[in-house]
């Protein structure tokens, strides 16, 4: 056990995490703020999330 926290960069998942929550807490303001429930599409837009060919999902790069 003591080997793979060796190897385990925490700064990596925290980042992860909190890129996590960034995004729900966009997702929570978008559907707090609708008078109806989001559509697909909204809610891609929302979560930075593209159409591609064949109806593919692509993550959009965020600033």
């Amino acid at each position: 056990m003591d080997a793979v926290r060796q190897n385990l960069d925490l700064r990596v998942h925290d980042r992860v995490a909190l890129d996590e929550i960034e995004l729900y807490a966009e997702m929570l303001g978008a559907v707090a703020a609708a008078e109806r429930p989001l559509t697909v599409a909204e809610i891609d837009m929302v979560l930075g999330v593209r159409s591609g060919d064949a109806g593919r999902r692509e993550l959009t790069p965020r600033d």
